[in-house]
């Protein structure tokens, strides 16, 4: 019996699967999944002692000079920010927003 399925498998010409095709909202519907992910390297940083908003900070290579202008902050008030264990809720998400992350990524 054949189930109807929304998922296209195209061969390759030696006749092994070579491209899944899946429904946009299905692809769309993961892609959100996968952007509140933390990659490795965050995780690592924030291991090795480093807090959140340093640790993503660090992986996005910016500096707390680009991180204070983004905030329109001066780079000394951002150093104390950043050195907080614990953020207000208004500057977790102000800071992701400067990182281009989602608030909850901060969360770690």
């Amino acid at each position: 019996m054949n189930v109807p399925t929304s998922i296209q498998i195209i061969n390759s010409p030696e006749g092994t699967p070579a491209f899944v095709v899946i429904p946009y909202a299905e692809y769309m519907a993961n892609r959100a999944q996968e952007e509140a992910l933390i990659p490795h390297d965050v995780i690592s940083r924030a291991v090795d002692g480093a807090t959140p908003a340093r640790a993503w900070r660090e992986h996005l290579n910016l500096t707390q000079a680009e991180m204070a202008a983004r905030l329109g902050i001066s780079q000394s008030a951002y150093a104390q920010q950043e050195g907080r264990e614990r953020l207000r809720k208004a500057s977790i998400e102000k800071i992701a927003a400067a990182l281009g992350i989602l608030p909850t990524q901060l969360d770690i």
